[in-house]
């Protein structure tokens, strides 16, 4: 990724994904599915971070820390001495300090390039961060966050795959639904894009990918966060049985890890040292 496409993502950052709407929530948030009727659902998978996470410890690295956006992302760190959150963006760094006060530190960085020692954080999250490297500085953030956790420790790393097998699955799906309800072209092409923030930038790997440049150079296990995806979600969730459903979906991703790790949406990866 060149200082020019990461200075790119800073200014959107700084100037439009970290800034409040009039809803309260920042722009960045349109880009999941905040209805009520998934509400239960989203709060469950963002929980499931602690599944890779040792609960107690000194500091933790929270890289690419956003402005530490959603409440379930406070737990992460509440059994730390520390939070230290670093990011690219001043802004989100203003809001997390908004956030969390003195609980947390606040680095401006780059997650590539960590400006801390060997073995420095007794664990490390990471959460849609690393996809806003391009794919070849991804083993470099991989390794960075490996480099900085102390022995015996994890960090828990939230990304999205590219095009997984159940977003295959539900696409036909979702063009019949687009037909019956009569979007028009426009209509459709915002709801294409809507799951990639405009403006910034983002590369998403495969399972295969993963396994072969990260899982050969350090412990790392799959694990499911979320398998569906904001776009299914939307289409297919609705008001009128969408909780049972949604509640069916956690059941299944629990009882069959590795399918839904490898072939939903967004994969827990645990990094273990």
């Amino acid at each position: 990724m060149t200082n020019e496409t990461k200075q790119k993502v800073r200014e959107f950052y700084d100037e439009i994904g970290w800034m409040q709407e009039d809803d309260g929530n920042y722009q960045n948030a349109r880009y999941e599915d905040l209805r009520p009727v998934s509400r239960e659902y989203i709060h469950k998978t963002r929980l499931r971070v602690m599944n890779g996470l040792i609960p107690t410890g000194r500091f933790i690295l929270d890289a690419g820390s956003g402005p530490v956006q959603y409440e379930e992302y406070k737990t992460y760190s509440a059994g730390y001495q520390k939070r230290i959150c670093l990011d690219i963006s001043i802004q989100a760094l203003r809001e997390a300090r908004t956030r969390i006060g003195d609980h947390g530190l606040f680095v401006v960085g780059d997650l590539a390039n960590l400006p801390f020692k060997k073995d420095a954080f007794d664990g490390a999250v990471s959460m849609h961060a690393i996809h806003h490297l391009a794919l070849p500085e991804h083993p470099r953030a991989y390794a960075e966050i490996h480099r900085v956790l102390a022995p015996g420790r994890t960090a828990a790393i939230v990304n999205g795959w590219s095009d997984p097998l159940l977003s295959r699955i539900a696409e036909p799906f979702i063009g019949l639904l687009r037909k019956l309800t009569g979007r028009d072209a426009k209509k459709k092409k915002e709801w294409l894009n809507e799951d990639a923030p405009a403006g910034t930038f983002v590369e998403k790997m495969t399972p295969q990918w993963l396994k072969r440049e990260i899982g050969s150079k350090m412990t790392v296990e799959l694990k499911p966060w979320r398998g569906l995806s904001t776009r299914i979600l939307r289409n297919f969730v609705r008001p009128f049985g969408g909780r049972s459903f949604l509640k069916f979906i956690f059941w299944l991703e629990g009882t069959f890890p590795k399918f839904f790790a490898e072939n939903g949406q967004y994969p827990l990866i645990v990094v273990r040292k």
